[in-house]
């Protein structure tokens, strides 16, 4: 409840140790001293914080479908993905939109920062809404990245969200916070 002292609840981190080093993530295991004076050892994934932009005209959206290895499938998305060092989340988000879609936005607003699994990661996802969208510029993608862009219908992706073919649980996250700020 609010107004409680949560001060109770808190760990505090006493070591950290990299076990692994990847280009997407490091994972760390962290030692640290629970309230009661209790030791643990927990994994925590460390990498750089992501963005998630919803791009609207009109009661569409622009989507990205792209390949995804965990799921190894298709995965029907917003455009998204990695802030770089030093860029802020607004500079990301019109970034990955237009490297993403071709697309570029005279209207974003921020809609929420969550940690996208704060069991495991100790990064955050900003999500933003993009509107006022000019079209027609080319693609800017990675080198790895083989993404086919499209509008759909806001309908459809409020139906069809949490199927096969939109796996992904943090454009669901996003789209709640569409449905919650925008609509």
């Amino acid at each position: 409840m609010a107004g409680q002292d949560d001060s109770a609840l808190a760990w505090r981190q006493t070591a950290r140790r990299e076990l692994c080093r990847t280009p997407v993530f490091t994972v760390t295991e962290r030692s640290s001293t629970g309230p009661d004076g209790q030791q643990g050892t927990y994994i925590v994934n460390e990498a750089r914080d992501w963005v998630i932009v919803i791009p609207v005209r009109g009661d569409k959206f622009l989507m990205v479908k792209q390949w995804r290895h965990g799921e190894q499938a298709l995965s029907i998305e917003f455009p998204g993905g990695v802030i770089e060092e030093g860029e802020a989340p607004e500079a990301g988000a019109l970034r990955e939109l237009k490297e993403e879609t071709g697309a570029e936005s005279a209207e974003l607003t921020f809609l929420g920062r969550m940690n996208p699994n704060p069991a495991l990661f100790s990064n955050h996802v900003y999500v933003y809404c993009a509107e006022k969208l000019s079209t027609g510029g080319a693609q800017h993608l990675d080198s790895d990245e083989f993404v086919r862009c499209m509008e759909m219908s806001q309908q459809e992706v409020f139906r069809r969200m949490g199927s096969e073919e939109f796996p992904h649980a943090l454009m669901a996250a996003a789209l709640a916070l569409y449905r919650e700020k925008m609509r």
